[in-house]
């Protein structure tokens, strides 16, 4: 693990923050539709609207974070910036989020136009910053788990990019709405992206930032060497017997395998942050436990899936397991960084653009508050569970009592959305009302 910082390296602070503002606006849309919605978001994976407010926390909060803090922290940590990061830092943003917004739309309205234009969109930012990223880590001058995390994390970027293209395809032009093959290939499209794009990432960053921010020791070495590579393995094979429908037993032991090792960083990771030097935890350290307790569940409901495929069959399933992965795992520890990561980056700007004055830098503390993240956290926490038993009730609950929890789970999601939204947004402004007024 690489504890030293190449902090001279650092882009400008607009190029990852105008990804992090963003974010938070996607996931208010995402919460907002879901409160409209009510009970038509838990009726089934396969409900346009369901499906629409996935790819607005997929990509327009998750992908928007993720990319930004590539771009942040590929020059820092591992001395490569983004190849042509000037003009991918403004393109990639737009046709993100442009890409994103056409394809929720027409997975809504069920628009085969809107879900069709969304496609070269995506694949331009997605495929486009993932294939500059293995360009780019081609002149890392060293090999450390991290950058063989990222490389890992980006290839499976572009594979899920990739795999969602064709599905958007085939969903664009209505030819792939009830068949075998466009459900194995929407799976494998799913798994790339949860557990490849943001799993890996996630295990790759967490190398770096938590014994560095959370003070505990480092990651075994077994893990730190074999994990990404063996999960990335698991996922290929996976996704190949899925695609070709005859996997049986192998198909099983691999799926389970990947179950174990998602769970053996969950609990590997527990295990660290309660050895923490620190001996009270801030509000990353508790995003870090809710994120890492939702990973666990989902491996657990995972494992139990692929050894009773019955229970797949039952709406709730991939209901809650979506929700586990990508509100509770997701959502959270990307929450958790965000007020680590934009703290540290207003207070080291600024720290460098006041040099020599008479006004000095806040204080990272100073920047976003410890209780502004934990009323966060108590929102986000509540959101989680709320969406977790209006899935796990799918199909089962009828009447006023499921309809109220529904929608107050959207509205809970909403909310969520707007105090990250909020807190990054206080940030910001610090950083640009204390600038002085000559800096470029």
């Amino acid at each position: 693990m690489q504890r030293s910082l190449s902090l001279d390296e650092s882009p400008a602070f607009s190029l990852p923050a105008r990804f992090f503002l963003a974010a938070p606006v996607f996931a208010v849309l995402a919460g907002s539709l879901a409160a409209w919605g009510g009970p038509d978001v838990f009726v089934s994976r396969w409900s346009p609207l369901t499906l629409g407010i996935v790819h607005l926390l997929v990509l327009g909060f998750l992908s928007s974070v993720m990319i930004g803090a590539l771009f942040q922290m590929l020059p820092v940590v591992a001395g490569v910036p983004i190849a042509f990061s000037r003009v991918a830092s403004r393109l990639v943003p737009v046709a993100l989020w442009a890409g994103t917004l056409l394809l929720a739309g027409g997975l809504i309205l069920s628009n085969g136009t809107l879900t069709l234009s969304a496609i070269p969109l995506l694949v331009a930012a997605l495929g486009g910053f993932g294939l500059l990223c293995l360009w780019s880590l081609r002149n890392a001058v060293s090999s450390t788990a991290m950058l063989r995390g990222v490389r890992l994390a980006v290839t499976a970027l572009v594979a899920a990019a990739a795999l969602g293209a064709a599905a958007a395809a085939l969903l664009g032009t209505g030819s792939g709405l009830a068949g075998l093959s466009f459900t194995s290939l929407v799976n494998a499209h799913a798994a790339w992206g949860l557990a490849g794009w943001l799993g890996l990432l996630v295990i790759a960053v967490a190398y770096q930032v938590v014994p560095m921010f959370q003070v505990t020791p480092t990651y075994p070495a077994w893990m730190s060497g074999w994990l990404a590579p063996v999960l990335f393995v698991l996922l290929a094979l996976t996704s190949a017997m899925g695609a070709a429908g005859s996997g049986g037993m192998a198909q099983v032991a691999a799926a389970l395998a990947l179950m174990g090792s998602l769970a053996s960083f969950a609990v590997t990771t527990l295990s660290l942050l309660r050895r923490r030097k620190r001996p009270q935890a801030d509000p990353t350290t508790r995003f870090w436990h809710l994120s890492l307790a939702s990973l666990l569940a989902a491996a657990c409901l995972g494992a139990a899936g692929s050894m009773m495929p019955g229970l797949t069959d039952a709406p709730a399933y991939s209901l809650v397991l979506g929700v586990l992965l990508i509100v509770g795992f997701g959502m959270s520890v990307v929450c958790g960084m965000l007020y680590k990561i934009l703290p540290f980056l207003v207070w080291y700007h600024l720290q460098n653009e006041l040099a020599g004055g008479c006004q000095r830098a806040p204080n990272v503390k100073q920047v976003i508050s410890d209780a502004w993240a934990l009323r966060h956290l108590g929102v986000h926490a509540v959101a989680l569970g709320l969406l977790a038993c209006a899935a796990g009730m799918a199909g089962t609950i009828t009447g006023m009592e499921w309809k109220w929890l529904s929608h107050l789970a959207g509205l809970a999601l909403a909310a969520s959305g707007a105090c990250l939204g909020a807190n990054l947004y206080r940030a910001a402004r610090l950083y640009y009302r204390s600038r002085p007024l000559n800096t470029a």
